[in-house]
């Protein structure tokens, strides 16, 4: 079968050049979803977040390269740290961050900065140590009982004023190295803020703010929005009369989901100014990510008021100069958390993920599925063995279907294939329906029953390292691209799919012709590999991808009597 027009390979980015215009979001009308356009072209980031102290020096990121280009991505999500670009007030450098840019030119990647500012997962331990010493100057969060915490407190005034010098002192050099470049694509503000171990933070300067009114930006953003709102948010409000004006206490309560409001708006203040000043000097896209809060524990419990599902609305009307709000997903029911964050106007890009069995799968529900501008695992560096594979693979078979996945491309239809999966890591076993134009489709998964079983018996164990949590999932899962009315493409592993007629018209539905792709190399590119028939489609029945690996066919339908 000779390849259809789709399946050109795209090749690897090339080492960046002059470009047009920065990196920015573009909505496509057509296809109802935001693009990133990156040199004209929509990009889809196949991405990997390196570990916390990868970046750190040259010595410890040099080794990774090899691994990186070996797992296919093409962009590497990669932290910048306040206390090493400004070790003394006012002294900046940044050695290590031209390290890191001009290392990404010569393997042939882009980049995405994660600023380690004031907070990082909560804490501020990433602050230089000029500020560490100066708790008069940048003075500590305090909890409920009165006990300093590491946290350095969201009302410092010169705290704030710190941290945007050096992110502003950052975008600058950014501009002046990279902006004909474009090598960074997007920074990241923070990362995972959120309070700790109580919904709020308390001292004069927090106790002082609790008492003032709420902005009334809050309140007009809830009363424009009313029936758009997160549903937990709403009915918070609405407990309390939606009052239009009133102190946090009168408008919210005084509880915990009340106190976490008022976290989550002046958090968001804070993060705003840094991203309105960064922008007026190199405005690259910026957006933060949310440590997700575990179902069931209240807030404080896990970080409270950081951008997670119930409180985006109060960082939307906080931070209007951010492009995203982004989960961090390592939980099980990958598909419930990422769905939460598909807003209009919300690009979704999952810039950490659990790395493991189910990674692939993740990824193309994310991409295939719910429209994501891209997907990256954490740690991406210490993916091993058949994981590394079927991540390479899957991203290899992504930049392969990327012009039908960005709309570069017409395609009749794009649809993820997955099992659902909860929260305690069973999964669905039940086979999905869907009908594509006069076609009905019924996707069986491998090991879906199984690991139903086993799960149901023995949960998956958290381990210690969250990036790894839940590797023993069956790998099944994939995604199907419908590129004229009777073809298609499938990519994944653990498939089996029926074919039915979609009306009423007593037609049968059969298989003209498969064929079968495979990657040249590892991390290569997909390629045109054999002729599938009798015994590989269980003579004309269905089309199957076992487990074994990430595997991609190409299918033509045809009906008959």
């Amino acid at each position: 079968m000779t390849p259809r027009a789709h399946g050109a390979t795209c090749a690897r980015i090339i080492a960046p050049t002059a470009m047009t215009s920065l990196p920015h979001f573009r909505h496509d009308a057509h296809a109802g979803a935001v693009r990133l356009i990156v040199d004209g072209e929509p990009f889809l980031i196949l991405g990997g977040e390196l570990g916390n102290s990868t970046a750190s020096s040259a010595a410890a990121l040099d080794p990774v390269w090899s691994t990186l280009r070996q797992l296919n991505l093409n962009t590497v999500l990669a932290p910048v740290y306040w206390e090493l670009i400004e070790p003394e007030e006012g002294r900046f450098d940044f050695s290590l961050v031209d390290h890191l840019i001009a290392s990404a030119r010569r393997n042939e990647m882009r980049l995405v900065l994660l600023w380690f500012g004031v907070w990082k997962n909560s804490m501020s331990t990433y602050v230089p140590a000029w500020v560490k010493r100066d708790g008069a100057r940048f003075p500590h969060a305090r909890d409920q009982r009165g006990r300093p915490v590491e946290i350095l407190s969201a009302f410092g005034e010169a705290t704030l004023a710190a941290d945007v010098a050096a992110y502003v002192g950052l975008l600058r050099h950014l501009r002046e190295t990279d902006g004909d470049d474009h090598t960074v694509l997007m920074v990241q503000i923070e990362n995972e803020i959120g309070f700790l171990p109580d919904a709020r933070e308390h001292g004069s300067l927090a106790d002082a703010a609790w008492g003032q009114p709420v902005p009334a930006a809050l309140t007009e953003h809830l009363r424009q929005h009313r029936d758009a709102l997160e549903p937990e948010l709403r009915a918070l409000w609405g407990e309390h009369g939606a009052r239009a004006s009133g102190s946090w206490a009168d408008v919210f309560g005084h509880g915990p989901a009340a106190q976490e409001v008022f976290t989550a708006w002046h958090y968001a203040r804070f993060v705003e100014a840094l991203a309105a000043r960064g922008k007026q000097v190199y405005p690259l896209p910026v957006f933060v990510n949310a440590a997700l809060n575990r179902p069931g524990r209240a807030p404080g419990a896990y970080p409270s008021g950081g951008p997670l599902p119930h409180l985006l609305d109060v960082w939307r009307a906080a931070a209007p100069s951010l492009d995203m709000l982004s989960p961090d997903v390592y939980f099980f029911d990958f598909a419930k958390w990422t769905a939460r964050y598909c807003r209009p106007g919300n690009p979704l890009f999952v810039p950490e993920a659990i790395r493991s069995s189910r990674a692939p799968a993740n990824a193309m529900t994310a991409i295939a599925g719910q429209g994501a501008i891209g997907f990256s695992p954490f740690g991406i560096e210490a993916t091993r063995g058949p994981d590394a594979d079927a991540l390479a693979h899957t991203y290899a078979a992504l930049r392969h279907l990327a012009p039908l996945l960005t709309g570069r491309a017409p395609a009749a239809a794009i649809v993820a294939a997955s099992p659902a999966v909860n929260h305690d890591g069973t999964m669905d076993p039940a086979p999905q329906v869907v009908t594509v134009g006069p076609y009905r489709l019924t996707v069986a998964f491998d090991g879906a029953a199984d690991a139903m079983t086993t799960a149901a018996a023995a949960p998956p164990a958290v381990t210690a390292d969250p990036a790894t949590r839940g590797g023993a999932l069956p790998r099944s899962g994939g995604m199907i691209c419908f590129t004229a009315p009777d073809d298609y493409t499938i990519v994944g592993a653990g498939l089996t799919v029926t074919h039915a007629a979609a009306d009423d018209s007593g037609d049968a539905v059969g298989l003209l012709d498969v064929e079968e792709w495979r990657v040249d190399d590892f991390g290569g590119a997909w390629r045109p590999f054999r002729r599938l028939n009798g015994d590989q489609t269980h003579q004309g029945r269905h089309v199957r991808l076992d487990s074994e690996r990430i595997r991609m066919q190409t299918v033509r339908l045809y009906r008959f009597r």
